[in-house]
């Protein structure tokens, strides 16, 4: 089995899920007493979440730089940057170290591409939703046409994440908003959607809409999964 690192904390209640599925999917795999090694590095989402509003993403990127050189020192085989939206600064995270990253958004295009999907929605952070980092690599290496809610709509999905799901707080109300997003990308032609932040699985399941959903944060943990057991 390979050590999987994980650069954590953004936020940390999505690094527990990431931790939480790891181990379990490797007692699934391997049964008996067995978990996963891993190696994480928890960063202070307060100092990454003021590095992306005063946009230093050349803080942010030295930051997590050093997060995963740490993690690298301590044995691990490849990383994981556990957060849709710091993969803005994945290629100077990737530079920096010696050992694979695997890239959240390679994982969910993979996935897509598998079941066939052509047309998606694109839930996240503003800086997802509107920043070319991530939409621009899901079309030039997936083929994927990527549509994002209405821009009133963006700031309400961005609000949310960021003051109530990353605080550990979930509202039916928020829940609501979400739901409505999705069936407006889905009447815009979206076959499924994107949950593009590690956080939004925490609001919302496939039982609670029609279209299929693309859950970030699993996809990510069954490509380390793979990675680790192969």
């Amino acid at each position: 089995m390979k050590t999987i690192g994980l650069i954590g904390g953004m936020s940390w209640e999505s690094t527990l899920s990431y931790y939480s599925l790891l181990n379990e999917g490797v007692k699934a795999a391997l049964g008996g007493l067995h978990s996963a090694k891993i190696v994480l590095v928890s960063v202070d989402f307060a100092e990454v979440e003021a590095q992306q509003r005063l946009g230093d993403w050349q803080g942010a990127a030295t930051l997590l730089a050093r997060a995963a050189q740490s993690v690298e020192a301590a044995g691990a085989d490849f990383v994981l940057i556990c957060t849709n939206t710091m993969h803005k600064v994945a290629e100077e995270v990737r530079q920096a170290i010696g050992i694979p990253l695997l890239h959240i958004a390679d994982a969910t295009g993979q996935a897509l591409l598998r079941d066939g999907i052509r047309k998606v929605g694109l839930l996240g952070t503003r800086f997802t939703m509107q920043e070319a980092f991530y939409r621009t690599r899901l079309a030039d290496q997936f083929g994927l046409e990527v549509c994002v809610p209405a821009e009133s709509c963006q700031q309400r999905v961005h609000d949310v994440i960021y003051q109530e799901l990353c605080l550990g707080k979930v509202t039916d109300s928020a829940r609501q908003d979400y739901i409505r997003i999705i069936k407006a990308l889905q009447e815009s032609g979206a076959e499924a959607v994107i949950l593009g932040c590690t956080e939004i699985a925490l609001l919302i399941g496939d039982a609670d809409v029609d279209i299929p959903l693309y859950d970030t944060t699993a996809i990510h943990v069954q490509s380390a999964l793979n990675a680790s057991l192969a």
